[in-house]
């Protein structure tokens, strides 16, 4: 632990010169191009071995430091991307620097043992995560595990979170005067109307855990022309995968026969990546909480998640390979993700200090699972258990 703590004080005016020039430079989804070339470049002074453009995404990045012969793989996953209108809202500038600071204080201790770590730079969280590629093409399928932090108003064990699907149905039919000739026309937004109608009457047989919210975005340009196009997205969710594919199949089935019954032609595609569940791996949940005490935080203000409402990319990753995705608190004031109050307490002292008490424990958390074998291999094991 002092070679860690050691570490991170050391390199603390660094970590937080990044963090705030990630605060105060917010791109969105596959823009990051001054934040992931800032994460590079501190990860490249510091010994480790940087690719850029992972899977033809311009703005990811695989960074990996090796220790002295073949061993474990352990990552950390940073994000970097912000939102519209509300900057690092969401924390990210505190994810990516939290995922860099753990990976350079843990590679101090590695140089005479076995293993390498690894940090993974995941674009667009936000929208298209690019952890979903990076797990359906055998990105990470090398990995023994996988870790990352999300800021919070409290302190949060990783626990579950919702499968999501995102849908859109986009209807041609047939424009006319809608006062002269209606007949002529085929009303493209009455489909839309109807598939709402049956999916309101479908949320009456699905179970507790889903979730189906939808908007219009295209319906008409004109009251006196029938529309001959209209569009409208869905986001399925759903606490399982399996689950979610079967209602997600039923919603398509709303439109279509919407779309049959309105006459039009009916085009069915997906707007964002689908997210998988999130699956705690709870062997190294432990061994991480065990550590954020260790760094200082209460055991007692370290809370099992209420629900997994949400839905994220890191979902993805946990099918793949044994992950974790806890949450530190970064405000004493409530402020909830995505509000402007929330923007100020990931770019605060008070926010940075909970970055490197998580950064700690990432770390420490690491190396217990290059260290102890039979630490990671309770950790595979349940992973097994889990997945098949």
């Amino acid at each position: 632990m002092n070679n860690i703590t050691h570490t991170l004080e050391k390199w603390k005016d660094d970590f937080y010169a990044l963090s705030e020039y990630i605060g105060s430079h917010p791109e969105l989804g596959h823009e990051e191009y001054k934040a992931s070339a800032a994460l590079a470049d501190l990860l490249q002074r510091h010994g480790f071995d940087v690719t850029t453009g992972i899977g033809g995404i311009p703005t990811s990045f695989e960074a990996v430091y090796h220790g002295r012969s073949p061993g474990p793989h352990i990552a950390f996953m940073a994000e970097y991307d912000a939102l519209p209108g509300l900057g690092h809202a969401c924390g990210h500038n505190l994810i990516g620097t939290m995922a860099v600071a753990a990976a350079v204080a843990a590679s101090k201790t590695i140089d005479e043992k076995s293993g390498s770590l690894y940090v993974y730079g995941t674009p667009a969280e936000e929208t298209k995560g690019a952890k979903v590629p990076f797990s359906e093409n055998g990105v990470l399928d090398h990995l023994d595990a996988a870790m990352m932090i999300h800021p919070y108003s409290h302190y949060e064990k990783s626990g579950t979170s919702l499968a999501m699907d995102a849908v859109q149905f986009s209807f041609k039919g047939k424009s006319s005067h809608a006062a002269a000739s209606p007949e002529e026309g085929i009303n493209a937004l009455d489909a839309v109307i109807q598939t709402f109608n049956s999916i309101n009457a479908l949320r009456q047989h699905v179970p507790a855990d889903v979730r189906i919210h939808g908007i219009i975005t295209k319906g008409g340009e004109a009251a006196n022309i029938v529309p001959d196009y209209a569009e409208a997205r869905f986001y399925v969710r759903a606490a399982r995968r399996h689950d979610l594919d079967e209602i997600t199949e039923k919603v398509k089935n709303c439109a279509r026969g919407a779309s049959l019954a309105a006459g039009t032609t009916l085009d069915i595609s997906n707007y964002e990546f689908s997210y998988d569940d999130m699956t705690t791996n709870e062997a190294l949940s432990s061994l991480f909480t065990s550590h954020l005490v260790e760094a200082g935080v209460d055991a007692s203000a370290v809370q099992e998640q209420k629900d997994g409402g949400g839905s994220l990319d890191m979902g993805n990753v946990s099918h793949v390979v044994p992950s974790i995705h806890p949450f530190i608190q970064i405000t004493d004031e409530g402020f909830a993700c995505h509000t402007p109050g929330f923007e100020q307490a990931a770019r605060s002292r008070r926010g940075f200090d909970s970055m490197l008490t998580g950064a700690q424990a990432m770390a420490m958390t690491a190396l217990d699972l290059i260290n102890q074998p039979d630490l990671l291999g309770k950790v595979k094991a349940e992973f097994k258990k889990q997945h098949g």
